[in-house]
């Protein structure tokens, strides 16, 4: 087996039990060094066990060693020990055709872009798109415009490898205390998906968020409205209050105006709770059931999110990322690329 894909995959493993532990970081540092090394740098590191260089430990050491004969034990382990996940909500999880709310090492993200995108296409997804943050959330290395148009490029490269797996451009968008957008409207126009989301000041007054977020909901480039109440059930960061809106007044809103109510994955989120699940539902809106990864094996949590919908009686058809990739960018009003 590749040695490096043998690395990056036993790492994906170990997130995707969300373990957070220093040697998912040792496995991914391995991995980088092998990849970038030639092949005489390969020869001397062989030659010395695979151990000479600091970020090459005993353990990454021993993975490559067997990767000359065989899949390593230690990944068999893994793949095979691996639980499932959302068994309750299987039937919605298999109707997904992608994942449109991700990040790579462009921004917040651990994992490259090309590995992630990789991934996504492993886990049998038709679609991924890649969502870094934008400028103003400095915390998590926001893309400036210029840095956006690039990635573009790179976008563009990828599906050409990928093919027919489908990278989608797009950006989680910061929305900003006056309700505007945290980026030119020249660029999000441009965008295959554009998700929003609040990020900052989520104390703030019921009457003065929900003016913020309808009027981002309202715009006509935003698809998605990411993570909405902000709040956090455990983990590092957690716990964290839902932030307060009409949430009545906002749903409608985004049944106006295509905008669709994100059910996002991650566990230490879990948001939005399954009361405003239901009055989402109730209100008419679409879905959209992202991972909000920013790890390759966070991309395997969409079934976290599958149950809690499927839990309310969300539906395949309610989930605008069950359509297929031609029918999701008329709706979202993509661009036709050629």
């Amino acid at each position: 087996m590749d040695a490096v894909d043998a690395l990056r995959e036993i790492a994906f493993w170990l997130e995707r039990s969300r373990d957070e532990g220093p040697r998912i970081g040792a496995f991914r540092r391995a991995a980088d060094v092998l990849e970038s090394s030639t092949a005489e740098e390969r020869e001397a590191l062989a030659a010395n066990g695979w151990v000479y260089l600091p970020d090459i430990g005993s353990e990454a050491a021993a993975i490559i060693r067997e990767c000359a004969d065989a899949v390593p034990l230690y990944l068999t382990y893994l793949r095979g020990s691996a639980e499932p996940i959302g068994l309750g909500g299987t039937e919605l999880l298999e109707a997904l055709r992608g994942d449109l709310h991700t990040h790579s090492d462009w921004s917040d993200g651990r994992c490259q872009l090309r590995e992630m995108m990789r991934r996504a296409a492993a886990l049998g997804h038709d679609y991924c798109a890649i969502t870094d943050h934008s400028p103003r959330l400095t915390v998590a290395n926001g893309l400036s415009s210029e840095q956006l148009l690039v990635q573009l490029n790179v976008v563009a490269e990828l599906n050409v490898e990928l093919a027919p797996f489908r990278v989608l451009t797009g950006i989680e968008v910061d929305i900003l205390d006056d309700g505007t957008l945290d980026q030119d409207d020249d660029v999000l126009a441009d965008l295959d998906i554009v998700v929003a989301s609040v990020h900052s000041h989520l104390d703030t007054d019921r009457a003065t968020t929900t003016k913020r977020m309808l009027q981002a909901v309202k715009s006509p480039h935003v698809d998605v409205l990411g993570h909405c109440t902000g709040r956090l059930v455990e983990g590092v960061r957690g716990p964290r209050p839902e932030s307060k809106f009409d949430a009545e007044r906002v749903f409608d809103a985004c049944r106006e105006y295509g905008t669709a109510v994100e059910i996002n994955s991650r566990p230490e989120r879990r948001d939005p709770p399954g009361r405003l699940i239901d009055l989402a539902l109730n209100s008419g809106c679409k879905f959209s059931i992202d991972t909000d990864a920013h790890t390759t094996g966070h991309l395997a949590w969409q079934g976290y999110a599958c149950e809690r919908a499927a839990e309310r009686g969300v539906e395949p058809s309610d989930v605008i990322n069950t359509l297929p990739v031609a029918e999701l960018l008329e709706w979202t009003g993509a661009p036709i690329r050629q």
